[in-house]
C-alpha cells in the first residue's frame, strides 16, 4: 500500500457517513414539506444531477485524491435526483394504488408495476454512468452508483419478502399505497444471502485497498465505496434488528404530519 496517514485513512469514511446521512436528512426534508414546493425541489436537483454528470465526465480521466471525492460525491447527487423524484411521486410506475393480489406472481408483477418508472430511470443512468466512465482510470463514481443500486434493490426485495422494520416513517402520504407491497416479518431467507453477498463485496474492496500496489487515490476510492457498502450492510440490519432507524434523521421528520406516519403504518401493515 503506498504511503498514507491516519487522516487520509478516516477522512473518506466519515466524509462517506456524513454525506450519506446528510443527504438522505435532505431528502425526508424535501419531501416533507407541501407538495406545491416539489417542483422546485425536483427542479433544483435536476440541476444539480445534470451538473454531477458533468463532473463524472470531467474527473472520469484522472484518478486523483480530489477526483475521487468528486466522482463519489456526483454518484450521490445522481442517485439522490433518483430518490427524490421517487418520494415526492414525480417518478414512479404505472400502478399508483394499493396491492390487491393476495400473494404470488400477481403480487410482485403489481408491484414491480408501482416502482417501474423509478426503476427503469436508474437503469438509464447506470448506462449512461458506463458510457461517461467506460475504460477511464476514475471508475469511482460509477461503483458508488452500482453499490447504491444493488443494494437499495435488495433493500426492496427484503421489504417485499417480509422484515421486522419496515421504517414506515419514510413513507410520505402520498405514497402510503407502496406500503401495502411489503411484509412485516420477522425474517425471510433472502436477507442473509443478500448480507453474506454484500459482506463478500466489502471484502474484496477492502483488499483492493490494501494492496501494496494501488495508488493513494485508488485506496481512496476503494474506502469512499467500501465505506457506502458497508453502511448500506448496516441498513440491511436494521430492516430486523429492534432498533429505530430513523433517529438519525429527526431533524429532517419533523414536517411530517403524525396522520401521515399513522396511515403509512396501516398501510405497510397489511
Amino acid at each position: 500500500m503506498p504511503e498514507l496517514n491516519v487522516l487520509n485513512l478516516v477522512l473518506p469514511v466519515l466524509f462517506a457517513i456524513f454525506i450519506w446521512w446528510f443527504s438522505t436528512g435532505v431528502v425526508l426534508l424535501l419531501n416533507g414539506m407541501p407538495r406545491t414546493t416539489f417542483r422546485w425541489s425536483v427542479l433544483i436537483s435536476s440541476m444539480l444531477a445534470l451538473t454531477a454528470l458533468y463532473g463524472l465526465s470531467y474527473t472520469a480521466n484522472t484518478l486523483s485524491v480530489v477526483n475521487a471525492y468528486c466522482a463519489f460525491t456526483c454518484a450521490l447527487l445522481v442517485w439522490g435526483w433518483h430518490e427524490l423524484t421517487f418520494l415526492t411521486g414525480w417518478l414512479t410506475g404505472p400502478r399508483q394504488q394499493a396491492c390487491t393480489a393476495p400473494g404470488g406472481w400477481p403480487r410482485f408483477t403489481q408491484a414491480v408495476a408501482a416502482i417501474l418508472w423509478h426503476e427503469l430511470a436508474i437503469l438509464a443512468s447506470g448506462m449512461l454512468l458506463v458510457a461517461i466512465t467506460w475504460d477511464a482510470p476514475n471508475q469511482v463514481g460509477l461503483w458508488t452508483f452500482v453499490v447504491l443500486w444493488v443494494m437499495r434493490t435488495s433493500a426492496k426485495l427484503n421489504l417485499f419478502f417480509g422484515v421486522r422494520n419496515l421504517s414506515e416513517e419514510f413513507l410520505p402520504a402520498h405514497l402510503t399505497y407502496m406500503g401495502s407491497y411489503f411484509r412485516r416479518r420477522p425474517m425471510n431467507a433472502f436477507l442473509p444471502v443478500s448480507i453474506i453477498l454484500s459482506t463478500v463485496a466489502l471484502v474484496l474492496i477492502g483488499l483492493r485497498a490494501m494492496n501494496i500496489e494501488t495508488s493513494t487515490a485508488d485506496t481512496i476510492g476503494s474506502i469512499l465505496v467500501g465505506s457506502m457498502l458497508a453502511m448500506a450492510i448496516l441498513e440491511h440490519f436494521l430492516l430486523v434488528l429492534p432498533l429505530p432507524s430513523t433517529a438519525l434523521w429527526r431533524w429532517a421528520m419533523r414536517s411530517r404530519t403524525p396522520l401521515a406516519t399513522a396511515s403509512a403504518a396501516d398501510s405497510m401493515g397489511r
